[in-house]
């Protein structure tokens, strides 16, 4: 076969067989054989081998993998990945119709959507074509995993239809089918292989293999829920989605009634319901629903709270329970100190899952429910992931069993533990001298939220900290190949890997050095707060109570935190030998570009639609120079930002409570 015509037939069967796979796998309407599609796939694969010039690199060979990935990139996401809120009651689904009904002041149209139980996955296309594939990692970066997501089936690797933007993301839920997971079990099984755990952690795992083939092996699918982008034509999400199943993507459609529209709260339950008892007839897993607000104009203007959207919430179904003993109660002590008792249970299967630990919360939980060693106890999943002991049951208690009582000293340091006034908790007051804790605050400084170190995990930590060359974070930072390449496991490319990242942690903003620190109630958003009102750590050490709670949504107890933490010497002393070592203890340049007081005090309500500006930028802007950004007009708002199609009900409600309305114009004026 000469080269034109081998580009032709390439070209021709990449088309056709790509037309099968989107039959096969996300209509379940095959047209061809699996004989003949296989037959037709392998002289791809040759053609692809001789003319190697003209392989597509979305080409279906992709499909069987066969690429070992050795170590997976990270990603920062162009828009980031947040949760959801999640409710456990209809109450509170009832209570967030009611307030996006306040926030809008007007009618209001939802989607119901199935919750899939899987791993949460976001897809760049470009031109149509598969660019890259993420994870949510921590909301803000994940890892790229596009050469096996490729092996999935069900996701297109070229688009199809028309009308599909330049460039968009369309995120949504890896996961492993009930069949698929019971097929690989009963392989293992025959193999003498300990089996799979349950669907949604093999699913996870599958996705970090090294070798693609493995993960082709695995039938992993997708549903697509969600499109971002610059340019999106249509203004829903309903309309949105049925347009992706247009372009080729496997999204939840209404003729499955994976999706809904609601004109009102009884629809919304009237959905919840059925698929509360229809759930158990899926080949997939799913945990509950998601409800959104379906305009994304609305979507706009509700925003966003720290962690989530305002426009989504998530019902989640009620949790499993099963029946088991209680064979012991151990206790743990947690990085702050903080003691917590666990119930070790004969193991039980539970939502897909052997359970063999459960956890028992504090002294109080294990007072209230008069839960014994050797008794017969109720466990479910909070949320079907934390395992917990909700019920005892007493009749089957053993005669004699004496009651529990809680430890009254350290279980790793011997220490006396101390419960302060209004806690649920014990603790461990040997901050500097008990291992778990010790070594608690270093992982917390190494995690992908804080530090994010290359390199190193919990078990380094435990190893370094075992063979005494760290004692606390500033230790890292003079560690040496010498003292590490004698050590088990640890080779000169680990070695090196283990440096270089640590040596890189010195670039990591402020914001995320500060909650690496490990304070007592200080995380993530609470650090960018103060690294934001205090600009460098020498400000913040000179910031006395008052000036502590001056701060935005800083409180008496976060402000009193931070003044113990760095009355102690030994705090002082590490700070000190971390900024030596040249870390970042204030804020860049670029970011205090611009920033300013001059809207400290105000309130803004931004709302319409503007042309020098997006509403996000909008308010980014008003952030950055010290005010405060909220979702609806009261009469604490100071302004109101008014642009094109304000909302009528915003607009008479500023009218009567006499609130200043202004135009963009009128804020570039305020800011400059």
């Amino acid at each position: 076969m000469n080269k034109t015509d081998a580009k032709e037939r390439i070209a021709q069967l990449t088309t056709e067989l790509n037309a099968h796979n989107h039959n096969y796998y996300v209509l379940s309407s095959p047209t061809i054989s699996d004989y003949d599609f296989d037959m037709l796939l392998e002289e791809l694969m040759r053609l692809e081998e001789q003319f190697p010039e003209f392989a597509d690199g979305n080409s279906p060979t992709k499909r069987v993998g066969g690429d070992v990935t050795k170590n997976f990139e990270t990603v920062q996401h162009k828009y980031p990945m947040l949760s959801l809120s999640n409710s456990y009651s209809k109450e509170e689904i009832i209570d967030f119709e009611a307030r996006v009904h306040k926030l809008l002041e007007e009618e209001v149209e939802y989607t119901c959507e199935l919750k899939y139980d899987g791993v949460a996955i976001g897809l760049t296309y470009v031109n149509g074509q598969l660019q890259r594939a993420v994870t949510r990692g921590d909301g803000t970066q994940g890892d790229d995993v596009t050469t096996n997501v490729k092996t999935i089936k069900s996701i297109p690797l070229q688009l199809t239809g028309a009308g599909y933007p330049e460039e968009f993301e369309i995120r949504g839920e890896i996961f492993l089918p009930r069949s698929e997971f019971d097929k690989i079990n009963k392989e293992k099984e025959a193999a003498g292989e300990p089996p799979l755990a349950n669907p949604r952690n093999s699913a996870s795992g599958t996705l970090k293999m090294q070798d693609s083939a493995v993960v082709a092996s695995r039938g992993l699918d997708c549903f697509l829920y969600s499109i971002l982008g610059e340019n999106l034509s249509l203004g829903t999400q309903y309309e949105n989605l049925i347009k992706a199943a247009e372009w080729g993507f496997k999204a939840p459609m209404p003729d499955k009634k994976y999706i809904a529209k609601c004109k009102n709260i009884e629809e919304i339950m009237s959905f919840i319901d059925y698929w509360d008892n229809a759930r158990h007839d899926l080949d997939f897993d799913i945990d509950g629903i998601v409800i959104k607000v379906n305009s994304y104009d609305r979507q706009q203007r509700l925003g966003f709270t720290a962690k989530s959207p305002r426009w989504a919430i998530a019902y989640k179904f009620k949790a499993e329970q099963a029946v088991t003993v209680l064979n012991k109660i151990t206790y743990q002590v947690g990085r702050t100190g903080a003691i917590t008792p666990v119930a070790n249970l004969e193991p039980v299967l539970l939502a897909g899952t052997t359970v063999k630990r459960a956890s028992l919360h504090n002294a109080d939980q294990i007072e209230k429910l008069d839960v014994r060693e050797g008794d017969t106890v109720y466990v479910e999943k909070g949320g079907e992931i934390i395992p917990k002991i909700v019920g005892v049951e007493v009749a089957k208690r053993p005669s004699n069993t004496p009651v529990t009582s809680y430890i009254t000293a350290c279980p790793e340091c011997d220490t006396a533990l101390e419960r302060k006034e209004g806690e649920a908790q014990h603790y461990c007051p040997n901050e500097y001298g008990c291992p778990p804790q010790i070594k608690g605050k270093m992982e917390h400084y190494i995690g992908r939220k804080a530090m994010d170190i290359d390199g190193l995990g919990a078990e380094t930590i435990d190893q370094l900290f075992e063979e005494g060359l760290i004692t606390n974070i500033a230790d890292l930072y003079e560690l040496t190949a010498d003292q590490l390449l004698p050590l088990e496991r640890m080779a000169e490319k680990s070695v090196t890997n283990l440096l270089n990242g640590i040596e890189a942690s010195k670039n990591i903003p402020f914001q995320r050095v500060l909650f690496a620190l490990g304070i007592r109630y200080v995380g993530e958003t609470v650090a960018k707060k103060l690294a934001k009102h205090f600009k460098n750590m020498d400000a913040l050490l000179a910031a006395d109570m008052e000036e502590l709670v001056a701060v935005d949504e800083i409180g008496d107890k976060i402000a009193e935190s931070i003044l113990q933490h760095f009355e102690d010497q030994r705090n002082l002393d590490l700070y000190h030998r971390l900024k030596d070592k040249g870390l970042n203890f204030e804020l860049s340049e670029e970011e205090t570009a611009g920033a300013s007081d001059r809207l400290a005090g105000y309130t803004f309500v931004v709302s319409g639609v503007f042309h020098q500006f997006s509403r996000d930028e909008l308010k980014a802007a008003i952030e950055q120079n010290g005010g405060k950004n909220v979702g609806s007009v009261s009469s604490k708002t100071s302004y109101i930002v008014a642009g094109e199609n304000m909302g009528p009900s915003k607009l008479a409600k500023a009218e009567k409570l006499g609130i200043t309305i202004i135009s963009e114009e009128d804020f570039i004026g305020m800011i400059q």
